[in-house]
């Protein structure tokens, strides 16, 4: 009897720790960081301070690069390498222009034009939507312009405003539906009869992160409809091909810088509201105009020294306009900045005559008073009488120029094929190859954490190195949480809990605890008492934009009825996080496991933790402690139980998965082995 007493009291001493740990829950206080937390509002956090700094050096070398260039061996050298970093940035190009099948399916006549109602073909089975306007009374071979659309819910309908006013001028145009717009949904519900997101940015954003996982972009597609469009029209006989000229403005500024760029037949360019700089457009999107749109966050796009200068020193030597609006949300200096390098090389090598900008004081619109001054540049290099007014518009019903019966190509022809299985089939056809996250993570762009120096704040942050700063602790029932904050890489911070039982007895493993959105708070303490209980110390802790560190703002796109959720991957600021990563050239997935391997250093030299395991509560974070434990193998790696199940890039392109958590964007992540 003794004896099974003495029994019972030893079982209850070496229980007690655990049994209270999992009763004991501590108070948001206790697991609180940061003594001051980020105000309320937009805010220049940390971390877009950071991406912006990096995109500045990045932007400096870029512009020497630009001044450098002193003899036209020199300029030519540029063109080649910024033309051969966009199409790897993009995907490249099809390699095969396959059979148009364009077919003209109805046509809208008005005094002085015709409208022509087409469907073509870029890729096969993949149907284009266009308009073709076309002077009448005119005879022998016409001028044409290719007018990319911006956002709008109805595509090529919104810009018969431009179009009407160049066939009223003497110019044929097309005009046509980019993907996810207008008549090509991707998207629809053909019993509700609307998209499951929305025709301005949403499904932009649902194909672009799913393009980037393929190690492509969706401007890759937009581009090439472009080049079709305008193979479309040599086609016809009443179109002069030594006078193609190209202008769009918003979106449509964007694809005609790019199509310009990568197209040597067209021979003016006119981009209207796109043309900035990137690091400006970078710092004022989260406020000013956070819808997604991966097609303008090309990877690499600042990292590789390209930028809308480098678009447009791709065009040049042709005539090139750029039109801008003051009160732009891209921003006004940016396009100053960017017309004054290029400007100066045409300068440089005898073409000032070639080059002008058109400056208006509004918001976001080719207006009217741009539009006659982009016009009247047409007219000088297209040989065609300059006009000092712009003509007139007369809108036409929408329903006049839809050219499908049923308003949507998805529904009209039963072998359309959506630009997701494109995605896929893309995948599956690139030769095999493969990607080692740990050479991906080991990059030129790796920081150099595994030698940095480890030591205590002392009150400025220390370039190259991990400063630790204790900000208190909690001593619960047999169960202590220490509280640090990590100091790294200028301004960047990492919030940091340490939770033990108490008094720590024999040596113990330890847990680090991987949550995407974050270390666990009270609601989430059951996962940690857990840990504690099955013998692990609990290391957990905030990535950078995330938790404590998160902004305290809520985007809100002007298309959508309410806010947006801080992780909704198509509008919130996580996902303007995200793609502005992209540009720099250092994937946000990649620097959350540079936050792995800094509270692992810490937690190994500082608070002298051993036997180190990743744990993961879901199929999501688990995919990025898998990938944390391929690129730091001193780390081992504990998988989610039950039907958890880890996500994966390659099987994400598979399905062609709609949303997923828009951390876990890797480009060319599915060809990760």
């Amino acid at each position: 009897m003794q004896k099974q007493s003495t029994l019972l009291f030893v079982l209850v001493l070496i229980l007690t720790p655990f049994t209270l740990a999992q009763q004991w829950t501590p108070t948001e206080q206790d697991l609180t960081v940061i003594k001051t937390p980020i105000k309320e509002g937009p805010t220049i956090t940390p971390l877009l301070h950071y991406l912006l700094e990096k995109a500045w050096a990045q932007d400096d070398r870029r512009a020497e690069r630009i001044r450098a260039i002193k003899s036209e061996q020199d300029l030519l050298r540029l063109q080649q390498e910024l033309r051969a970093n966009l199409l790897k940035n993009i995907g490249g190009l099809p390699e095969t222009k396959t059979p148009l099948n364009a077919r003209v399916v109805g046509t809208v006549t008005r005094p002085g034009y015709r409208v022509e109602k087409v469907v073509f073909e870029s890729l096969p089975h993949y149907y284009v939507t266009a308009l073709v306007w076309i002077p009448e009374g005119k005879s022998g071979r016409l001028p044409a312009v290719l007018v990319p659309c911006g956002h709008s819910t109805n595509g090529k309908i919104h810009y018969q405003y431009i179009c009407q006013r160049l066939a009223k001028r003497g110019y044929i145009s097309i005009s046509w539906d980019p993907v996810g717009q207008g008549e090509r949904s991707q998207f629809w519900a053909a019993a509700s009869g609307k998209t499951r997101y929305n025709l301005v940015c949403g499904e932009h954003g649902v194909l672009g992160n799913l393009a980037y996982l393929a190690g492509a972009n969706l401007a890759r597609w937009e581009i090439w409809d472009g080049i079709r469009a305008l193979d479309y029209l040599l086609t016809r006989p009443e179109v002069d091909p030594e006078r193609i000229s190209i202008t769009g403005t918003s979106g449509g500024g964007f694809q005609a810088a790019h199509i310009a760029a990568l197209d040597n037949r067209i021979k003016v360019a006119a981009p209207s509201c796109y043309i900035s700089s990137l690091p400006m457009r970078m710092a004022n999107r989260i406020f000013a105009d956070p819808d997604s749109d991966p097609e303008q966050d090309i990877s690499r796009m600042v990292a590789d020294g390209i930028d809308h200068t480098g678009l447009l020193l791709l065009i040049f030597p042709r005539p090139l306009i750029l039109a801008a609006a003051v009160q732009d949300f891209f921003p006004i200096e940016g396009a100053r900045k960017s017309f004054h390098e290029i400007a100066r090389v045409y300068r440089y090598f005898g073409k000032a005559e070639s080059i002008s900008k058109v400056e208006g004081y509004h918001r976001h619109q080719y207006s009217p008073e741009n539009l006659t001054v982009a016009f009247q540049f047409l007219d000088h290099f297209n040989r065609m009488p300059r006009k000092p007014e712009l003509e007139t518009f007369e809108p036409l019903d929408e329903k006049l120029l839809v050219c499908t019966k049923s308003g949507q190509v998805s529904t009209e022809f039963p072998d359309a094929v959506p630009l997701t299985r494109l995605i896929r089939d893309m995948m599956k056809e690139t030769p095999a190859k493969e990607l080692h996250l740990q050479d991906l993570y080991r990059s030129d762009d790796y920081p150099g954490i595994e030698s940095w120096r480890i030591g205590e704040f002392s009150g400025r942050p220390a370039a190259q190195s991990i400063a630790w700063e204790a900000t208190g602790s909690t001593q619960g029932q047999r169960v202590e949480i220490s509280r640090f904050l990590l100091h790294h890489s200028g301004e960047l911070t990492i919030p940091v809990i340490h939770v033990k039982s108490a008094p720590a007895g024999n040596p113990r493993r330890t847990a680090l605890l991987i949550r995407l959105a974050g270390k666990p708070g009270v609601k989430d303490w059951q996962s940690v008492s857990r840990l504690i209980n099955e013998g692990y110390d609990v290391v957990s802790f905030d990535f950078r934009g995330v938790g404590e560190l998160q902004m305290r703002y809520s985007t809100r796109p002007p298309e959508e009825a309410s806010k947006a959720d801080y992780f909704d991957p198509l509008n919130g600021v996580m996902e303007n996080y995200v793609y502005n990563s992209l540009l720099v050239g250092r994937p946000y997935f990649l620097q959350m496991i540079e936050d792995v391997e800094i509270v692992s250093r810490f937690a190994r030299e500082h608070l002298e933790l051993r036997d180190m395991t990743l744990v993961a509560e879901t199929g999501d974070d688990a995919a990025l402690a898998w990938a944390a434990k391929e690129c730091l193998p001193e780390l081992k790696m504990l998988a989610p139980g039950g039907e958890q199940k880890r996500f994966k890039w390659s099987e994400t392109v598979e399905q062609q998965r709609e949303s997923w958590p828009i951390q876990l964007l890797l480009p060319g992540g599915a060809y990760v082995n």
